[in-house]
């Protein structure tokens, strides 16, 4: 999957939180991708969790930074509380 945008603007774009529900029989292998190709992945927002991932309302979950900063979340189950 690929997320692409464009608007012409002279500023930087301001850092974003992007969340995506993904299969769960498929998190075990996105978390090895991003381990395999360097990418530094946490179980919470704020990257103080360091190659941990997170259970979440029965789901697994973990953040990480794409190349401009912004803050990637993949997710199995969605966040709503009971």
């Amino acid at each position: 999957m690929t997320l692409d945008y464009y608007e012409k603007r002279d500023e930087p774009i301001p850092s974003q939180h992007y969340a995506f529900l993904v299969p769960d029989d498929q998190f075990d292998s996105m978390i090895a991708r991003l381990a395999t190709v360097g990418v530094t992945y946490y179980a919470d927002p704020s990257h103080t969790e360091l190659g941990q991932i997170n259970r979440l309302f029965g789901g697994r979950g973990a953040y990480f930074d794409d190349p401009d900063g912004h803050n990637m979340e993949i997710m199995t189950r969605p966040y709503i509380r009971p």
